[in-house]
């Protein structure tokens, strides 16, 4: 079974009223290859006559964004021109890319309801070949995404990319990265080999799982070795995983604010491009 190397709790690190983890970038791990950032918000209850998600218009390049909406919602505006509202149980997909601008805010509805919030929000590199393909952004409702399901129906996986269980994901992606949320009921298991050259992204949402023979509690990540292809998941408890396998990029990695390239030059490039209006204007 593959070994892991340290499990990482992650760190608190609230932005306004918005309760928010971050398992990674943290003190003890910077990276696991190609996934460079993950933040997760919530949950929490929003009132009513909020003001909901505090993420007003600002620029990317070089990476993409996953956002997956476990609850509430996410109203995206960015300046290629797309726009939408994603409910919960719903995951966007933006590739960055050579760059734009989006703000990822609440719905008019949400901000006046209120109701549950709970989102995590994952970067994941671009290899340098695709660092400046053309920006696109794709948000899908959950009933727009495939389930895998294991034989005794009590293993459900929300497939993003990739494939898993031999469903293919909903997102189209340049890499092999795979993704999902899987959601164990009590007593539950997923066996799964990962080939070993690829890095395996492991954190746990809610509750408690057991990965070969150790315990990763709520709110922690696992960083694994790349000793062997076995993954052999249980669950005592109703739990949520998020899931993740690629190959690494193997490159070097620059990541300065919202922009993450292979050299400083590169990021100088990019913070003058977005002040030259390169990565399209923002229009409200």
């Amino acid at each position: 079974m593959r070994s892991i190397k340290k499990i990482h709790q992650a760190e608190w690190r609230p932005i306004g009223d918005l309760v928010t983890y971050s398992p990674m970038p943290t003190a003890s791990l910077q990276m696991i290859d190609p996934f460079i950032f993950l933040n997760h918000h919530g949950p929490q209850v929003y009132p009513e006559n909020n003001n909901g998600l505090p993420f007003g218009p600002h620029p990317h390049r070089g990476m993409e964004t996953v956002t997956f909406i476990l609850d509430g919602d996410i109203a995206h505006k960015d300046s290629g021109g797309h726009k939408s509202v994603i409910e919960s149980g719903g995951v966007q997909w933006m590739t960055a890319g050579s760059g734009l601008i989006h703000a990822e805010v609440s719905s008019e509805e949400f901000k006046k309801k209120g109701g549950d919030l709970e989102i995590l929000q994952l970067w994941v590199n671009l290899p340098a070949k695709h660092k400046m393909e053309e920006p696109k952004y794709i948000g899908l409702q959950k009933n727009d995404i495939p389930v895998a399901i294991t034989e005794d129906k009590k293993v459900k996986a929300q497939v993003v990319s990739g494939e898993l269980l031999g469903i293919k994901g909903a997102f189209e992606t340049f890499t092999d990265i795979n993704l999902s949320t899987v959601f164990f009921e009590a007593n539950s298991g997923l066996n799964i080999d990962i080939p070993v050259s690829q890095n395996i992204f492991f954190y746990v949402i809610k509750g408690s799982l057991e990965v070969n023979g150790k315990t990763v509690q709520e709110r922690h990540l696992a960083e694994f070795n790349n000793d062997d292809p076995k993954l052999q998941i249980s669950a005592t408890e109703e739990s949520i995983l998020l899931f993740g396998f690629a190959t690494p990029f193997e490159e070097p990695v620059v990541a300065r604010g919202p922009f993450v390239m292979n050299s400083m030059q590169e990021i100088d490039e990019a913070y003058q491009d977005f002040q030259a209006g390169k990565m399209g204007r923002w229009t409200e």
